[in-house]
């Protein structure tokens, strides 16, 4: 039988539930720009201060300390304050990171901008897939809520170009001075100021989340925006949002402890999915593409080529996972997505191990492999885009029980930016090492994914939000 809320969510105008989640999503694509901005920038700073390979790693890396810790504190602040008003203190983050990032004094300020920037991706990472699961129609929430990597990988192609371009029309080098006396390094960071005025002059004219609005008691208000997305009588979703929020406490975070080493089963899931998505080695592609290309031989404007085009495979192939998600479903993508992984890398991890070391000490790769390496490269991102990428956040903005999800959700979000940290961290000494061997760490994690998928992971497609504990329930 039906509950209300799926009686409700067959009749919804699509046209305002795209706005409003294209517009939160915009947070997204704030969170890919100021996380790729400094692969084009990277071989400057390095020159600039001085940098050592760890260096320049820890650099790149501190902004993923700020988004674990951002993420970590968006769900009490969320709870508090609202999805909202959260979601314009991102679009403040971005917009003074941007100016810090392009102006720094030293490594230490850097740094802290750096840091700063972080915060305001972890604070997005949570809120985009949060108000577009609050807001979203069961039925095409899968659809919407993938449009937070959508806008993602967005921000990562745009950085990308904008990147090549200021290169370019600065003479092929980062150093040198292009506008206003600038140098060309320093424009990529300040590019990021135009996304950021827009994303909070857009979340202006959004409405609070209703979920939010009724945890508050404000249940009038929160039919009144309900009535803007549905074309029917809302009372009822408004009652079982009521229903699902009982208890005798506002949430908060001992709400999610649990019998499981010490966290709800629900909750490790989140975590272990967020995990999962880091440790297959996604964000070493596009933190370091430029670096990778280099090492194996190509020249700085080739790496920037390269990685353009492996940008816009991930766009691309994320536009797959939209248009499949609400029909295939979440764990079969996710399913298919491990499989295509564990292929392309280790293809990937037998090239760099195998191919000869050149006297830099890195892999030296000749006419044939670097064709393969550079196809294998590209079909891994086209199946992480096409899966892994969206999938996770839609989960993650769907999968928990109403009564804990903004709570949950900051956590498994900050365990991804630990888990991103890692890999980022760890990376450089790796491929210093050996890229066969950080590539066959990272295939490692890849099969691992598939048992962890198989087992623990519950289809949430068509479930209506207020429903959600009773899929755990299941679960248990």
């Amino acid at each position: 039988m039906a509950t209300a809320s799926q009686t409700a969510g067959k009749d919804y105008r699509t046209g305002r539930v795209v706005g409003l989640a294209s517009t939160a999503a915009l947070g997204g694509f704030l969170f890919g720009y100021d996380s790729a901005v400094i692969n084009g920038a990277a071989t400057a700073l390095k020159d600039i201060f001085g940098l050592s390979g760890f260096g320049i790693g820890f650099v790149v890396s501190i902004a993923l300390i700020g988004s674990a810790i951002g993420a970590w504190f968006t769900g009490s602040l969320a709870d508090r304050f609202g999805r909202k008003k959260v979601m314009l203190v991102a679009a403040a983050l971005f917009l003074v990171a941007a100016i810090g990032q392009a102006f720094p004094v030293g490594v230490y300020d850097l740094c802290f901008w750096r840091f700063l920037g972080g915060f305001g991706i972890g604070v997005a990472s949570v809120m985009a897939p949060m108000y577009i699961a609050e807001i979203a129609p069961a039925q095409i929430r899968g659809r919407m809520g993938s449009l937070q990597q959508f806008a993602i990988v967005i921000g990562i192609f745009a950085t990308g170009l904008i990147n090549f371009l200021v290169l370019n029309a600065a003479g092929g080098n980062a150093r040198n001075e292009w506008l206003l006396g600038l140098e060309a390094w320093q424009w990529m960071f300040l590019s990021m100021l135009v996304p950021a005025i827009v994303f909070g002059l857009l979340v202006l004219r959004i409405p609070e989340s209703p979920r939010y609005l009724v945890s508050i008691g404000k249940t009038a208000e929160a039919g009144q925006v309900l009535s803007t997305i549905y074309t029917v009588d809302v009372t009822p979703m408004v009652n079982d949002i009521q229903a699902s929020l009982q208890g005798d406490h506002k949430p908060r975070m001992s709400d999610l402890r649990g019998k499981s080493f010490g966290l709800l089963p629900i909750v490790w899931i989140g975590i272990l999915l967020s995990a999962f998505q880091q440790f297959v080695g996604i964000n070493a592609v596009f933190y370091y593409s430029n670096t990778i290309w280099e090492a194996v031989g190509f020249t700085e404007s080739q790496a920037f080529e390269t990685s353009l085009i492996t940008t816009g495979v991930n766009v691309a192939f994320t536009i797959v996972a939209i248009a499949l998600v609400d029909r295939v479903g979440r764990k079969p993508l996710l399913l298919v997505g491990s499989a295509g992984m564990v292929v392309t890398l280790a293809t990937l991890t037998y090239i760099f191990g195998t191919a000869p070391i050149g006297s830099d000490g890195q892999p030296v790769l000749t006419d044939g492999p670097d064709v393969i390496a550079m196809i294998a490269f590209n079909a891994y991102v086209a199946f992480f885009a096409a899966t892994w990428g969206p999938v996770v956040w839609v989960l993650l903005g769907e999968m928990f029980p109403n009564r804990i999800r903004a709570a949950a959700l900051a956590v498994a979000a900050s365990a991804q930016w630990a888990a991103n940290f890692i890999v980022s961290t760890t990376f450089p000494g790796l491929a210093g090492i050996s890229l066969g061997l950080a590539y066959g760490i990272f295939t490692a994690f890849a099969i691992l994914s598939i048992p962890f998928v198989a087992r623990y992971i519950k289809e949430t497609k068509g479930v209506p939000l207020e429903d959600m504990g009773q899929l755990e329930g299941a679960r248990a």
